[in-house]
């Protein structure tokens, strides 16, 4: 339990905490990105969360946070996710994300695959609930595994 909530708050709070190219705002909803290879979570923390620690492994996190109103704090949302992912070659492969739920806390998983300075752009729709227009954001992260 405890690598869970270490786990959590390193994969929620450092996209807050480092530059807004991890954010995207949509006035009344942030979403906040990170993109990364398994090989670098801790061997607990990939088995807490069934993932597999590769360096040809990547993992997608997104999380969709509610504006708060003055004196509150943000509060994350459910959403629907769809993330499709492109490499420089063309190809295309739609990405699966798991939800994973810990207290107030909701975050979405997605796992692929990778190679060697590969440029993977990610297109995602995120809808909160009640929202009528998904929510749609698209940025490139190159992965290095030699």
């Amino acid at each position: 339990m405890r690598f869970k909530k270490y786990f959590l708050l390193l994969l929620l709070l450092c996209p807050t905490l480092s530059t807004a190219e991890n954010a995207y705002d949509f006035g009344d909803y942030i979403v906040y990105y990170n993109a990364f290879t398994a090989d670098t979570l801790p061997p607990q923390m990939a088995t807490a969360y069934g993932i597999l620690r590769s360096r040809y492994k990547g993992v997608l996190n997104l999380s969709v946070q509610k504006k708060p109103h003055p004196g509150q704090l943000p509060q994350t949302v459910n959403a629907d996710v769809k993330v499709m992912a492109v490499n420089r070659a063309g190809q295309l492969k739609t990405l699966e994300s798991r939800r994973v739920a810990e207290g107030k806390a909701i975050y979405y998983l997605s796992e692929f695959r990778v190679s060697n300075k590969e440029v993977v752009t990610f297109n995602i729709s995120l809808k909160p609930k009640g929202v009528i227009k998904p929510l749609e954001l698209s940025f490139k992260q190159q992965f290095y595994v030699d």
